[in-house]
């Protein structure tokens, strides 16, 4: 069954068993789709174009290597729902949950539209922690959409996630993707 918005018979919404796979792929197939927030009747959406792979508790960098804990414990639950945290006193970061039930990984949406880092994204579209553990649908007032942009191969930079050099061999990992700009 197709998901659309009323006057967007174009979007489909991503449905959950799109989450449902490893993040690094999910990650890149992220590249090019919608983040949309609706707060009341305001609507801002804009296209992803920076985006980090969490793979599971194994990875040194992913908050899940310490086994669950209230932070985290969103993303322990269902492919297709939001893992929010706060950082450094000041910043929402923005996860969607990947895998299968009980596997915590996840991808960091780190750019969309003109909003280059997390916390500015985060901070324009109205996000923080009453979203975590929601579903990513327009119910819970955030969601993804499908406008029918692929990314080809050569459009997409895999490189090094940032600012995670605690990680050890882990902070070297080709797991940040940036959709960069047709040429």
């Amino acid at each position: 069954m197709k998901n659309h918005l009323p006057g967007t018979a174009a979007a489909q919404i991503l449905p959950a068993d799109f989450f449902q796979r490893p993040a690094a792929v999910v990650a890149r197939q992220l590249l090019g789709k919608w983040l949309v927030s609706r707060v009341g009747e305001v609507i801002i959406e804009a296209q992803i174009n920076e985006v980090e792979a969490y793979v599971g508790p194994h990875d040194l960098a992913c908050h899940a290597r310490v086994g669950k804990t209230p932070r985290n414990a969103a993303m322990f639950g269902p492919a297709g729902q939001w893992y929010v945290y706060f950082i450094y006193g000041m910043y929402w970061m923005l996860n969607i949950v990947t895998g299968p039930l009980d596997y915590p990984a996840a991808v960091l949406i780190r750019g969309a539209g003109g909003w280059n880092g997390p916390g500015k994204l985060t901070r324009a579209m109205n996000i923080d922690r009453r979203l975590d553990s929601q579903p990513a649908v327009p119910g819970a007032g955030l969601w993804l959409e499908d406008r029918g942009h692929r990314a080809r191969r050569g459009q997409i930079v895999a490189g090094p996630r940032v600012g995670i050099d605690y990680a050890g061999l882990w902070k070297d990992k080709p797991l940040r993707f940036v959709l960069r700009e047709r040429s």
